[in-house]
């Protein structure tokens, strides 16, 4: 259990409360106590009791202390029991809030998209008081877009049910291994759905082990070689298990990985040598079928290196096959560029963020929590970025064999201008600029506040440049060839942020970065010391673009990296 989890619950209860048109006292209760937690610099574990910290109430109190005991909340269990699912969608319509949603709800009975559709043509929302025929012209415009998105859910919502599944097959004995495939293995930004490949002799124990621990809303299929369901989440998500034989297991995960263009190109690269390729092997001109122990061995076979899912699109990866082996790795990756502690919006101290990149085998790393303009996540005013670097200085003294540079992610104000002056930016290691706000600027105005960044000799790089959100958000629509253009100019590095909400530098504007000879920084912008695994799908995203160890900051030694945050200085 750590503080962001808490606060997390917190603001979650508080929005189910709302949606019930619970008592708005009682709502802001639980938001108070939340807002509280996220001020106070302490990790939980740093905290003797959470629960005598000012803004906390008894009823709060009760909360946090069962989510410690037992690592969940029985209010929130019950809250999700009580408010109807169809809602929790339609918080994503513009304009309306958990206090338009409750209304619509008590008074007209509205429990879904379908339904608010239907009040809307029938002209009854704009009878309620706090809503007119605009606002009625303007949920139904919304409702559309709604309908028209992609089935394709983003890689973000898919990663941590992906993790979820991954510990159960994990966890069961009957099963030898496994692995996800489909468009999520390849790295892709969005899935249809979730495949898995998992080797069993006990196909019946495992069936059950995974209808009974799943929760689902269907049972597509369940058969010896294929369940099919439909998980029970706040949008529900699709996943196939393919229950094979072990020697089956690397052809099976060749082919449900795909991509199908990459598929067809090895089907013709088998048929031109007399053999066919399936899920089950490679059959032989004489019927005879061969099988692999793993992919690499598959690959071999055909005279080719492993093929990294991430490449697997059928257009490029058979012609470049000579630079896979340079591609970077995870194991290249030294350190990371990009994070938040509890003295912003992080759930964990410099300490523990330390702790926790250190046993990641990394050689070093900068903190760079939020500057001053962005209050909502606790950002800070140079006094405190200061007292912040005594900290990290303390942490360094105790660890000789790791080092943590002092940093800031600091705004690039709507006006143009930076959020800490010189004199400020210049007694910090590593600094980074970021757009957070007035995303509907014109592309002039975009493109003028971050050419001030990255004309400053401070800045060293430009974090999530384009701004954007996957499936959800376009961005602030730079000019990227500019901005690519003047950070090589510059000598500043642009970010390839690895959360899977953004990655961003997407594969296009990479590959442009990394012709114009510009250097990428993969980071995860952890909240968490548990986001650092984020590294793992920047790494395989970035591989996408072709990039190499020498094109990314964060393999650099740390003499390497010093000279150049050094050499304005």
């Amino acid at each position: 259990m750590n503080k962001k989890t808490i606060i997390r619950t917190l603001e979650k209860i508080a929005l189910y409360m709302e949606l019930q048109g619970e008592n708005p006292f009682k709502v802001s209760a639980f938001r108070k106590a939340a807002a509280a937690l996220e001020g106070d610099e302490r990790s939980l574990s740093e905290m003797e009791d959470v629960t005598k910290l000012k803004g906390i109430g008894k009823g709060t109190a009760a909360v946090i202390e069962d989510l410690i005991a037992t690592g969940e909340s029985s209010l929130l269990k019950e809250l999700e029991d009580i408010v109807p699912k169809g809602l929790l969608p339609l918080l994503k319509l513009p304009g309306l809030g958990g206090k338009k949603i409750a209304k619509l709800h008590q008074e007209l009975g509205i429990d879904s998209a379908e339904s608010l559709k239907a009040a809307c043509e029938a002209c009854k929302v704009r009878e309620l008081a706090g809503f007119a025929a605009k606002t009625e012209e303007k949920i139904l415009k919304e409702l559309a877009n709604f309908a028209n998105r992609s089935e394709r859910l983003p890689i973000w919502q898919l990663e941590p049910v992906v993790l979820q599944i991954e510990a159960l097959l994990g966890s069961m004995e009957e099963v030898e291994r496994f692995s996800v495939a489909g468009s999520f293995r390849r790295a892709s930004e969005t899935s249809k759905d979730i495949d898995f490949i998992v080797v069993t002799e006990a196909v019946e124990v495992v069936r059950e082990k995974l209808l009974r621990a799943l929760v689902i809303q269907e049972v597509v299929a369940a058969g010896d070689t294929k369940i099919s369901v439909v998980l029970d989440l706040d949008e529900p998500v699709s996943v196939d298990f393919r229950l094979v034989k072990d020697a089956e297991y690397a052809t099976a995960l060749h082919h449900f990985t795909g991509s199908k263009d990459h598929n067809v190109r090895m089907r013709q690269i088998a048929k031109a040598r007399g053999e066919k390729i399936s899920e089950y092997g490679v059959e032989q001109s004489d019927g005879s079928v061969l099988t692999f122990t793993d992919e690499a061995a598959f690959f071999a076979h055909f005279d080719l290196p492993f093929i990294p899912p991430s490449l697997r699109t059928g257009t490029t990866e058979f012609d470049r096959t000579d630079e896979i082996t340079d591609l970077v790795t995870l194991d290249e990756i030294v350190a990371d560029l990009h994070m938040h502690t509890t003295w912003s919006d992080g759930a964990y101290s410099v300490a523990e963020m330390g702790e926790a990149l250190k046993a990641r085998g990394y050689q070093y790393s900068v903190i760079t929590d939020h500057s001053q303009y962005l209050k909502v996540a606790n950002g800070l005013t140079p006094e405190r970025l200061m007292k912040q670097r005594v900290e990290i200085e303390a942490f360094n003294e105790e660890h000789p064999d790791f080092y943590l540079y002092a940093g800031t992610e600091m705004d690039i104000l709507p006006d143009g201008s930076l959020d800490f002056d010189d004199d400020v930016l210049k007694e910090l290691d590593f600094v980074i600029a970021s757009i957070h706000s007035s995303f509907t600027q014109t592309q002039d105005k975009i493109m003028a506040r971050l050419h001030t960044a990255l004309q400053n000799p401070y800045v060293h790089m430009i974090a999530h440049p384009t701004g954007r959100i996957i499936e959800d958000r376009a961005g602030y629509n730079p000019d990227m060839a500019q901005l690519i253009a003047w950070a090589k100019e510059y000598g500043k590095i642009l970010e390839l942020n690895a959360n899977p909400y953004r990655l961003d530098l997407c594969v296009e504007h990479l590959e442009m970065a990394v012709a114009a000879g510009v250097p990428v920084a993969i980071n995860t912008d952890a909240h968490d010391i548990a986001h650092l695994r984020f590294m793992d799908i920047g790494v395989r995203y970035a591989n996408k673009a072709w990039l190499k160890k020498d094109m990314i900051v964060n393999t650099w030694t740390r003499e390497q990296f010093e000279a150049f945050i050094r050499r304005n200085k």
